[in-house]
């Protein structure tokens, strides 16, 4: 414990500490300046998105299930402790050599341009608040480095140096102190002055928020009544906007000035395509209720949600472009460079396949893809719901490959049928006697023919299904149950409209899906 203590009162822990003020400089003035460029050239930004770009599978997976729709908040935390640690690493290399430090603090200005350039929608000139940043940092680290010199010169000074005419050193540990708190404490007020900026140059929230949108050519069927499951604790049948579920791959949401939106549509095309926002407000809209669910949803998982969409038919958009023989599929680019890799023949039949604009009766939100995403009954979202759409090509599947697709995940995914125990909780303590069983199953296209129970090793008992609003939407249900005391484990399967019982296999989610039978685990008291 004393060496530790002797460690951190000692040079190379000062100097680990000169790094980590010189890399919140680095960050702090990026992000000031940056208020004045794109979103996506702040270098965490920019860093964490390169990173989610060079994911493996396996590894994207676990942060989803592990964190589920907190996966970006874990992202940030490890980024900062990575940086903290690189930080510690440079400030020790230029206490003891600066020529190896500047290169060191070069080479990081290096990668942080080259992931900011990188990024989609981003020009060379978006580079500038993370040279300065790099600058700024470098001269902050050389300032402190320069004090730990002179301090280190003088370890062990006496009190009566100055009686014995030796020159005192310039400084002393209490004021590198306050030079490191001043230069953190600055780098702070930096960061939140930029993202103050940010926002306040921002006007596309309060767009959004005046937008009106236009009424539907075909309106939403009715919602039969009875559609909610009646066990209390049940999702709600239709998921409001602020809890509907969000995976996607943009660290910094998109903020696109929809008077500016446009969409290509090219390819293998007779004609290319480009539709502006008013083309959208001034076409056939349609107004239906989608459930969409994410391919990362474990079995029992909460990445799925209902809600009522408002857009323009995309079998619409693409009759204007005429796709050519031989086209078998749609890649769908977002602004922030994802892509989704959809079959043509899906997006030109009955479904219901269009180009969003509103959500539950308002415009999009920011977060799900505000002005235009693509929704599409049928299809996990990896390969259909791309926010914040740009560009569609018209093209094959063996010419062009997805963004999830090179990273191991299927071309095509369809939605496999699943039913999800919600009420009771897994590991609940319960009471004796009549206990309400429910929850939500889904097989989109195909709806819900029935959902079954099992209690431990007992037979299958069918649950009551409650009304059916349409075969694209979720489907709840409940079941009374008859608990006697003591560990029970209750499993449930669900058969889709096809007469096809859902799949006891298990399955992880990549690369199409999971598949299985979700089993609880209660305390009958």
């Amino acid at each position: 414990m004393k060496k530790l203590r002797n460690w951190l009162r000692g040079p190379t822990a000062l100097a680990a500490l000169a790094g980590v003020a010189a890399a919140a400089v680095v960050l702090s003035v990026a992000e000031l300046i940056g208020a004045f460029f794109t979103a996506r050239a702040t270098p965490v930004i920019a860093l964490g998105s390169t990173f989610i770009d060079f994911t493996p599978p396996w590894m994207k997976d676990f942060a989803v299930t592990t964190f589920g729709t907190n996966d970006k908040a874990a992202l940030f935390v490890g980024m900062a402790l990575t940086i903290f640690v690189l930080a510690c690493v440079l400030g020790i290399v230029a206490f003891r050599n600066w020529a190896l430090g500047v290169l060191g603090v070069l080479g990081m200005g290096a990668v942080i341009v080259a992931a900011v350039v990188t990024r989609a929608s981003v020009k060379p000139v978006d580079s500038i608040p993370s040279l300065i940043g790099t600058v700024a940092g470098l001269v902050v680290l050389r300032l402190l480095v320069a004090r730990l010199w002179r301090l280190n010169s003088f370890p062990d000074a006496p009190a009566d140096t100055a009686a014995k005419g030796i020159e005192r050193p310039a400084t002393s540990r209490r004021t590198f102190f306050a030079a490191t708190g001043i230069t953190v404490a600055a780098a702070a007020i930096a960061a939140g002055g930029g993202r103050f900026l940010s926002a306040a140059r921002s006007n596309v929230a309060k767009a959004r928020d005046s937008l009106k949108l236009p009424a539907p050519a075909r309106a939403a069927a009715p919602v039969p009544a009875g559609v909610q499951s009646p066990t209390p604790g049940v999702t709600p049948w239709l998921t409001p906007s602020k809890d509907f579920y969000r995976i996607d791959t943009a660290l910094s949401v998109p903020e696109i000035n929809a008077q500016e939106w446009e969409l290509r549509i090219h390819g293998l095309v007779e004609q290319e395509v480009r539709l502006k926002f008013q083309d959208l407000l001034d076409a056939q809209l349609i107004e239906t209720h989608v459930s969409l669910t994410c391919v990362s949803n474990p079995v029992g998982g909460n990445l799925a949600g209902n809600a009522k969409w408002l857009g323009m038919p995309i079998r619409d958009a693409l009759k204007q472009a005429r796709p050519k023989p031989g086209a078998d599929m749609v890649l769908s680019t977002s602004i922030d460079g994802f892509s989704a890799s959809t079959p043509l023949e899906v997006l030109q039949d009955g479904r219901d396949a269009i180009l969003a604009i509103g959500m539950n009766g308002e415009p999009l939100p920011l977060e799900h893809g505000y002005p235009v995403r693509m929704v599409v009954p049928g299809l996990y979202g990896f390969v259909s719901a791309t926010k914040w759409v740009v560009d569609l090509e018209v093209t094959r599947f063996a010419d062009s490959k997805a963004y999830w697709t090179t990273r191991g995940w299927s071309e095509r995914g369809p939605i496999k049928t699943m039913a999800r125990l919600e009420v009771p909780k897994s590991f609940a303590k319960v009471p004796a006697g009549r206990v309400a069983l429910g929850g939500t199953a889904w097989a989109q296209t195909r709806g819900i023919k029935k959902v079954e129970v099992q209690i431990d090793n007992g037979p299958w008992v069918e649950a009551t299904l409650a009304a059916e609003a349409s075969v694209v939407t979720w489907r709840q249900w409940s079941f009374n149950w008859d608990a006697t005391p003591g560990p029970h484990y209750i499993k449930v399967r669900a058969t889709d409209g096809t007469g096809e019982v859902q799949t006891e296999k298990r399955a992880d989610p990549v690369p199409d899906g999971a598949s299985g039978w979700q089993s609880v685990m209660v305390t009958v008291e």
